[in-house]
């Protein structure tokens, strides 16, 4: 068996930090840890680093979900084939495990988490890619949304994209034979002043960021 980076979040079970390492050879850990969760952080790492085990605390400067995103993205790009990544998705608090598992499917990663009995379960390595259900038109309104200035309606996007308002209303809603990103989770809309308001979720964003 090859060795393992394994990513690890902060905030809850710790014990299971510790599981991993015994189940998996491990080259080093990376522990992902919020402001709130910093000192807790290091003392893990003073103890895994008792045991000649390399690690290194990620800090979170922003949404959770979006640093997770690209702290794994990151982790992945830079790992030798020979090395494998996988992802401790018991270890941190619940919305944390929630971003570090769907983390783990959107890029393909390995994942690992607990049963009721404390026992190591493997969860099956799922790897889906949006870029595959996306159009040229699709991904142009997305980056036009990406930008800071952009937009204040439907019409504003359609005016920035130079396409027709049914075909934004087309690509952003989709139909029966076709998903538009709104079904894609990348986009959400609402009614601002009687002019229909199209924004990123943060999916979208991710996606973006080249993190999905």
């Amino acid at each position: 068996m090859g060795k393992h980076i394994i990513i690890a979040p902060v905030g809850g079970e710790s014990d299971t930090i510790f599981l991993g390492i015994k189940e998996f050879p491990t080259e080093r850990v990376v522990l992902i840890a919020e402001p709130d969760h910093l000192r807790e952080a290091e003392s893990i790492k003073a103890d895994l680093e008792r045991f000649k085990i390399p690690t290194r605390v990620e800090r979170v400067k922003g949404p959770i979900w979006e640093e997770l995103f690209r702290i794994v993205h990151d982790i992945t790009e830079h790992t030798p084939k020979e090395t494998e990544v996988i992802i401790n998705v018991a270890s941190g608090r619940g919305i944390t495990n929630c971003a570090a598992t769907s983390a783990a499917f959107v890029n393909g990663v390995k994942a690992f988490g607990m049963t009721d009995e404390g026992q190591i379960m493997v969860l099956p390595v799922l790897k889906f890619s949006y870029y595959k259900l996306l159009s040229d038109r699709k991904m142009k309104l997305l980056m036009l949304l990406g930008e800071p200035d952009c937009c204040s309606s439907l019409e504003n996007l359609s005016q920035r994209a130079k396409m027709s308002l049914s075909l934004v209303s087309y690509h952003i809603n989709g139909n029966l034979k076709s998903e538009g990103l709104k079904q894609l989770g990348l986009v959400e809309t609402k009614d601002v002043g009687g002019r229909i308001h199209v924004e990123l979720t943060t999916l979208g964003k991710l996606l973006l960021n080249g993190y999905v």
